[in-house]
């Protein structure tokens, strides 16, 4: 007679793989991907290594999917922030600001997403969510030239340049190998930023627009 699981053995189950994948988020985030190894992954869940690999097809899997919803997530609030916007500038301010600013007061985590050698197949992920992020920046850029707010230009390559702008701004600040004395100030750093971004566009950023 074959073997049919219970609805407890799969409540358990599941539990178990919720888990492991619980435990390699906060390697990740504490860490980095490099700390998240199967043996530290068994043990922060409570489980066997053995028991890892009998949910898990290998690390690689494991932490594709690991870094899949921790960037999904962080996707997320990002496009939340941007459709509350009405407005091509304001949507803009929302992207910059949300992202940085999520990133700021989640160094590692952010490090991790967005800078740190991993790989293959975290590092597919990795384009994939780029690939939406410069959507997100696209279409909102499409609108504001349409409106007149941002120059004429193209809104895919004007989306990624921006997006580069705002990771390549942050990797100083948060490089775990960095010294927290040589660190930007982050209001200051934020701010530098949302001005680059609305003067690449043409238009007039927020502080300065207030000042008319």
């Amino acid at each position: 007679m074959a073997y049919r699981p219970t609805e407890q053995t799969r409540r358990s189950a599941h539990a178990k793989r919720v888990a492991m994948l619980a435990s390699a988020r906060t390697l990740v985030a504490e860490a980095g991907f490099s700390a998240a190894t199967i043996a530290a992954i068994a043990e922060g869940s409570g489980v066997s290594v053995g028991s890892v690999y009998s949910y898990f097809d290998n690390r690689d899997t494991l932490l594709a999917e690991v870094f899949r919803d921790s960037a999904e997530h962080e996707y997320a609030q990002v496009a939340t922030a941007v459709d509350a916007c009405a407005y091509p500038a304001d949507r803009l301010d929302a992207l910059v600001s949300t992202f940085a600013d999520r990133a700021l007061r989640g160094r590692r985590l952010a490090w991790s997403l967005l800078f740190e050698p991993v790989i293959p197949a975290v590092d597919a992920e990795r384009l994939r969510l780029r690939r939406w992020y410069r959507a997100l920046g696209a279409d909102l850029i499409a609108d504001g030239i349409a409106e007149g707010t941002f120059v004429e230009q193209d809104p895919g390559v004007a989306s990624s340049a921006l997006l580069g702008a705002i990771s390549e701004s942050l990797v100083g600040v948060l490089n775990p190998d960095a010294s927290p004395l040589k660190r930007d100030d982050p209001d200051a750093l934020l701010a530098t930023i949302r001005a680059f971004c609305f003067r690449a566009l043409g238009a007039v950023p927020p502080h300065e627009e207030k000042k008319r």
